[in-house]
């Protein structure tokens, strides 16, 4: 598997940290918890995967940030919310959307496949991944 550097964008620590432990377990590079919107977007240019919840410490922000992250910074953005239905259709240019609680074996495969889709390799969504219809801008490479 190809590793990335992923951001965790989560408000609540005790989750963030698990996802933290699931990236290092995985084999790729944690680049920090960005608990709010600034936050998230001073780590942007460290990042070529991000793990966004919705609500964060600065209120429901999460969206935009998503946006900003894969619109300015090219990073993917895959959601992962208790609120999926906040997305409606789904951001232009992200993955989709995870909805919580997410079990350990899900956010693997969340996990892969969003690191799959950000260096163009084939790979199956989890199950209960909702894929947004538009992500047609979500950024591919082939860099290792």
């Amino acid at each position: 598997m190809t590793n990335c550097k992923v951001m965790v964008v989560e408000d609540e620590i005790f989750v963030a940290t698990e996802i933290e432990s699931v990236l290092e377990e995985l084999g790729h590079h944690p680049v920090g918890i960005a608990m709010d919107a600034a936050a998230a977007l001073n780590l942007a240019h460290m990042a070529e995967v991000a793990l966004v919840d919705l609500n964060l410490r600065d209120g429901p922000t999460g969206s935009h940030v998503g946006r900003v992250l894969a619109e300015q910074f090219g990073v993917t953005v895959l959601y992962m919310t208790a609120n999926p239905s906040q997305l409606g259709d789904g951001i232009p240019g992200t993955l989709g959307v995870m909805p919580k609680p997410v079990i350990d074996e899900e956010l693997r495969q969340a996990i892969a496949y969003a690191v799959a889709r950000r260096h163009s390799l084939p790979a199956e969504p989890p199950v209960r991944l909702r894929l947004f219809a538009d992500n047609s801008n979500v950024q591919l490479t082939d860099e290792p």
